[in-house]
């Protein structure tokens, strides 16, 4: 299985951005709805694990550096993943890992990580035992390790969760839906717009935790479940109106979620909202098929087409980044 001792494993998987929102889980990460989300490009995390043999073959020793520092928090996070799942990394006891990590986006940049990194780490573990990658393999542990994480390990555009329009499709992990779209969205731009470098005031994992006795949770359930069936078919006719309905809606119920759960919190910012509405008036003004989603947090992710991505670059530059921290943008498109 390890012929190579001393050996080196790099992976490289990117961040995501649900379009159809995942937001309320059960069970061992299990999405309470389905989800479909665009892949990104240009924000990854790379990692890089240097294994060697180690004396005592029942034992998995290892030292966790992220951006050239250790980082003992993350260390524990992933030693305790691994023990919890050790079903599925028997294969590691024995070894010694030394894992660096780093992201292409600054890690103050307001943009969650998590589905990054664990992928990326999931993928370099499955490095160490095979060669050839099963990307479902990679997906389902994935999920274990942070629930949006089961999206980033395929290209372009992904669909997780039970679905009836897709036989293949499950809650135990993603699947790749890149040969189901037309291909105005294989080339689809995510400009991201930093409204905050903080760290966010409630994390995710609570806030799906709210889901559980939330008095709209089985309304958005099923709206979830119908717009994941809509987009699907819109994604396959090429339809920007359809899509921008169904971007702009789920964004504005994932906040409206979080408003009215109890305890009741906001994630939005003043510029958050200066921002939508400068979109919203551009979008009337030129006519162009541009559209912004928002992740669990201030920053606002602009969408379009390739098409129009000159003339969208122009109003970022002109108009939407003065409402940026620091001026600070991201460009980046689905790969």
């Amino acid at each position: 299985m390890m012929e190579n001792f001393n050996n080196q494993i790099i992976k490289r998987s990117p961040s995501n951005i649900a379009i159809v929102k995942y937001w309320g889980k059960h069970g061992n990460q299990l999405p309470n709805n389905p989800s479909i989300s665009l892949t990104l490009n240009n924000c990854y995390t790379e990692t890089k694990i240097t294994y060697s043999k180690i004396e005592n073959p029942n034992t998995l020793e290892m030292d966790f550096y992220f951006e050239g520092k250790e980082n003992q928090a993350f260390k524990s996070k992933i030693e305790k993943y691994i023990q919890e799942n050790n079903e599925h990394f028997s294969f590691l006891n024995g070894l010694h890992l030394n894992i660096e990590s780093h992201n292409s986006f600054p890690h103050s940049s307001g943009i969650a990580s998590s589905a990054s990194s664990m992928s990326a780490l999931v993928l370099c573990l499955l490095g160490i035992k095979d060669k050839e990658i099963n990307l479902q393999e990679a997906s389902f542990l994935s999920r274990l390790a942070s629930g949006s994480a089961a999206r980033s390990v395929y290209p372009t555009m992904t669909l997780w969760g039970k679905t009836p329009s897709l036989a293949e499709s499950s809650d135990e992990y993603a699947i790749s839906i890149a040969d189901n779209i037309h291909p105005v969205f294989k080339s689809y731009h995510d400009s991201i717009l930093i409204v905050s470098s903080k760290e966010k005031s409630v994390s995710s994992r609570a806030g799906h935790s709210l889901m559980n006795n939330h008095p709209m949770a089985e309304n958005r359930y099923a709206t979830a479940r119908k717009n994941t069936e809509d987009l699907l078919a819109i994604l396959k006719q090429g339809d920007l109106d359809g899509f921008i309905k169904i971007a702009e809606s789920e964004a504005n119920q994932l906040h409206d979620l979080m408003a009215t759960s109890t305890p009741s919190y906001t994630l939005k910012e003043a510029n958050t909202i200066n921002i939508i509405e400068k979109i919203l008036e551009f979008r009337k003004e030129t006519g162009l098929p541009i559209c912004y989603t928002l992740d669990a947090g201030p920053n606002v992710h602009l969408l379009y087409p390739d098409s129009c991505s000159e003339d969208v670059h122009v109003f970022i530059e002109d108009v939407l980044k003065n409402y940026c921290h620091n001026n600070k943008w991201i460009d980046d498109h689905n790969g």
